[in-house]
This record gives C-alpha cells, sequence and structure tokens, in this order.
C-alpha cells in the first residue's frame, strides 16, 4: 500500500510553490496525498517560515502536539524544510528529537531520499546545503490549483535589509533565463491554466545575473504573446528597482493585471535609512503616482511594519501620511519582531510591546478606512471575476461564490440560476452590490458565465480537498549557478 503524506505550509508564496513543488517530489516518489481528515499520514512535512518570531512557535508547538501521535504510530516521519530548517539546523532534532528528516531551502529535491535513509538507518537525517542543488523549478511539481500558478523567475535576495533574515537563508539572487519562464509558462497555460504569477524576492531586480537591467519589463511584455493566458501578475517588485519601463509594460500588455504588491515598510525615511532600505518616501510616493498616471484603476497592495526600533511617535505619523497618499487597496501589517541575526536584533530602542500595540492598532484602523472607502468606489461597476476554490465562502442554499477581479479584491458573488454550473477556473462578470474593507459583494445574477479549460480540469474528478495537477516540468539551459511574498516574503 502506497505510503500517505502531508505538507504543512508557513509564510510566503514562494513557500506555498516550494511546498508544491514537495508534493510533486513525494508523488513522484510514489506517495499518495492523505485524505482529508486523516490525522495520521505516513509522513508530515512542515515547510517552515523564519520571517517571524511566531513561526519558530507555531513550528515547535505543532512538532509538541504530534510526539503522542508518532509514539502511537511508530513508523510515522516527521520532517521538517525550509527558511526556519536551514537557520535552525540541528537544532530542530535537539529540541524535537522525534524528528526524522531536516533539509533546507537549497535541496528541496534530496526529501524523498533523506526520507528512506532516515527509515533505514532508523536515525534523523539532517541536509542543509549552502547553495543551490538544483534550480527548484526543475522539479516535479503538484499544482494546487488548475487555474492559478506560480512560477519562479528567480530565487534568492541581494538586498541587506537590516531586519529580514532571508537573503542568509535563501542566498545571493539567481536568475532564470527568460526561455526557461516562458516556457514553463506555456506548459501551464496548455494545462488549462489561466492566470501565472512570476514569483521572486525581489521581481524587478530581475536580470541582474545576466546584465540586463530591463529583463523583467521586457518578461511582461513577452506573456502577453501567448495565446490563453489571460491574467500575468507578480510579487514582489522592490521600489529601490522600479523603473517606468516595468509601468509601461504593465499599461500596454493586456493580460498583465493591474495590481500591484509594492512593499512600504515605513512611511519615516529616518526609519528607512536605519532599515536599510535605500528609497525613501517621496520616491515611493512618486511611483504610485506614476502608476495611477498610467492606470487609473490600479488597485496597489502592500507591506508595513510597525515598531522598528527606534521608531518615534513622529516616525509612526509619516507612515500613516504616506498610507493616507497612497490609498492602497489593502496592506499587510506587521508589528516588528526581533529575528537573532539580523542588524536590527542588536539596535538601541527596542520599543516597549504596548506601545508597538497601540500604533499597529491605529494603523489598522487608517487602512481599513481608507481599504473600506477605496471598495465603496466599485458599488455599481462590473468585474470580471476568476472562480476560486478556497478564496472565500460557498454556501450551497443560497449559490454564493468567490473568486477574485483582476485587480486581485476578492469578490463574494451570487451565483443565481447558474449555481452548480459555474466551476473553480471559470469566468464571470457581476455587478457590485456591496463593498467592506477586505472584499467587494455582487447580488444578483451574473451578468455572463464563460466556461473554461481550466474549469473542465476541475470538474474532471479533483476534490476541491485535495485540487492539484502533477506536472513535471523540465526547465532548460537553468543559469550553471543557479521564491516568499512576498517575492516573496512578507517582510520583504
Amino acid at each position: 500500500m502506497a505510503r500517505t503524506y502531508n505538507v504543512v505550509t508557513y509564510g510566503c508564496q514562494m513557500n506555498v510553490h516550494d511546498s508544491e513543488r514537495i508534493s510533486g517530489l513525494l508523488e513522484q516518489a510514489g506517495y499518495v496525498r492523505a485524505p482529508g481528515g486523516d490525522e495520521t499520514p505516513d509522513v508530515v512535512v512542515f515547510n517552515t517560515c523564519a520571517v517571524r518570531e511566531n513561526a519558530d512557535n507555531r513550528l515547535y508547538g505543532n512538532l509538541g502536539r504530534l510526539r503522542p501521535v508518532k509514539d502511537k504510530h511508530r513508523e510515522m516521519q516527521i520532517a521538517v524544510g525550509g527558511c526556519l530548517a536551514q537557520k535552525d539546523r540541528g537544532e530542530i532534532v535537539r529540541k524535537a528529537p522525534w524528528v526524522d528528516v531536516v533539509f533546507g531551502t537549497h535541496n528541496i529535491g534530496s526529501l524523498p531520499v533523506l526520507l528512506e535513509r532516515a527509515r533505514h538507518n532508523a536515525a534523523a537525517e539532517v541536509e542543509i546545503l549552502e547553495s543551490l542543488d538544483v534550480f527548484p523549478s526543475t522539479l516535479p511539481t503538484r499544482r494546487e490549483s488548475t487555474y492559478a500558478g506560480w512560477v519562479s523567475i528567480s530565487v534568492g535576495c541581494n538586498n541587506t535589509c537590516t531586519f529580514c533574515i532571508v537573503p542568509s537563508l535563501r542566498g545571493k539572487e539567481k536568475d532564470r533565463r527568460p526561455g526557461d519562464i516562458l516556457s514553463e509558462v506555456r506548459a501551464l497555460v496548455d494545462s488549462g491554466v489561466l492566470e501565472v504569477t512570476l514569483l521572486g524576492q525581489n521581481v524587478n531586480s530581475y536580470g541582474v545575473e545576466f546584465g540586463d537591467r530591463y529583463a523583467f519589463g521586457k518578461l511582461l511584455r513577452a506573456c502577453g504573446d501567448i495565446d490563453g493566458l489571460e491574467r500575468v501578475r507578480f510579487t514582489s517588485p522592490h521600489p529601490k528597482d522600479f523603473t517606468d519601463d516595468v509601468i509601461a509594460a504593465m499599461a500596454e500588455t493586456p493580460n498583465v493585471c493591474h495590481s500591484l504588491h509594492m512593499p512600504l515598510q515605513s512611511g519615516s525615511d529616518d526609519v528607512l535609512r536605519a532599515m536599510r532600505r535605500s528609497y525613501r518616501s517621496e520616491k515611493y510616493l512618486g511611483i504610485i503616482s506614476k502608476v495611477r498616471a498610467a492606470m487609473p484603476d490600479a488597485a496597489i497592495t502592500t507591506d508595513i511594519i510597525v515598531g522598528f526600533p527606534g521608531e518615534t511617535e513622529d516616525d509612526f505619523q509619516r507612515t500613516l501620511d504616506v498610507v493616507r497618499e497612497s490609498r492602497f487597496s489593502s496592506a499587510f501589517t506587521f508589528q516588528y519582531s526581533k529575528r537573532p541575526g539580523t542588524p536590527a536584533a542588536t539596535m538601541d530602542g527596542q520599543l516597549p510591546k504596548q506601545v508597538v500595540q497601540e500604533r499597529y492598532d491605529r494603523l489598522i484602523a487608517t487602512v481599513e478606512e481608507i481599504t473600506w472607502a477605496e471598495n465603496k468606489r466599485l458599488v455599481g461597476e462590473t468585474v470580471e471575476v476568476l472562480v476560486a476554490v478556497g478564496e472565500g465562502r460557498k454556501d450551497e442554499r443560497t449559490g454564493r461564490m468567490s473568486g477574485r477581479a483582476r485587480d486581485g479584491r476578492l469578490v463574494h458573488f451570487d451565483a443565481g440560476s447558474l449555481a452548480g454550473q459555474i466551476r473553480p477556473g471559470d469566468i464571470v462578470h457581476t455587478t457590485v452590490t456591496y463593498a467592506a474593507p477586505h472584499h467587494l459583494n455582487a447580488d444578483g445574477e451574473p451578468l455572463s458565465h464563460r466556461r473554461t479549460r481550466a474549469g473542465d480540469a476541475a470538474e474532471a474528478g479533483r476534490s476541491p480537498r485535495t485540487p492539484g495537477v502533477l506536472l513535471g516540468l523540465p526547465t532548460v539551459g537553468a543559469p550553471a549557478t543557479p521564491p516568499a511574498p512576498a517575492g516573496a516574503c512578507s517582510a520583504h
């Protein structure tokens, strides 16, 4: 009987995509995904994040809860990978000796062999490489969606933000060649995928390895030439590298969505300087202004850190000022947490928890006031929705379903008489009737419904609980020395 597995993912989009690869590797090795509700799969893999302090607590808490389960099921194996594994290494086995395998960000492809070796030797296997073993996109992938896919354009990061541990865990930036990326995108489209998100720790520095600072804009335009590709997104750009040619490519390439996730982190120039973010609020706002001039309908989202060491009340007010001027459609907000190994961890001026919490609460209130107002502007507008699984709610009695508009907003819509006909991956057009701070509602019959190949694939036998498609995508000619939203790291 085939051994079963389950993958638990923490963190950013890069980790989500890495988990698809982990699933693909295990299935290629003969494992099958454990059915929903199975609390004793043969293998449990934790794909971890190290960006925030509670990531450690969540992992070790979950490992502790699994210990009595494993005591009763001796054949169960537990593996820990991802950024926290790269950071803690053998410390994981010391703290949780019932863990069987620890592997890093650079050697995902070793997991099946490490599991087998741990079983054979009846001892923990810890393997952490310091540089990339195999470029991740050459690995088999069990895609979690029939209609949308992640495509890594680079891995690693060359920035030195003082709060971020990711560069030391993911390594220096390594870029894939454009032809390899476009081949993967075409393969996804051929399988029915309608939407692709280009992933990198810093997507708009793409091309640094082969000396073309305009490579990312060219890549966006090239995606526009792929028949059947209806939506292109990317995450995350860095303001210091954001160039006008990328704005032009977004505005002039029909399938590139008018949505932009661009981390701010702070509106204070002093704090940005301490963060080593190499741009200032004036430049950031200038980019926002150019994007809105080229694409008035653009939805702009961001990341913001509150309570960075030394942040004053005046610094925080400057952040609120930039938030009000930028009119974000959404923001991922974080309270600064000290990460060992980062320069910020040893800086003077670490703020009391109560100060950080109070500022955080005010930021949330300001962001939600703005996002609600921005969403209200769309009431009465017609939106195109790519119907999704797991994006909200579906009520069998009311026929309500969910999906994403082209600008990335979450839309809950009434399927009306089309309930039962609309599948995940289909496209509907509907009219917004109500706006909330974090989503739009569309009551009443959809204006149109288009069945798609992605919807056909979803209907062809995948359970909504465990969607996916096994895609082994050979990526020929990756860089010789071969991501984390967002870019893939939410604190990027």
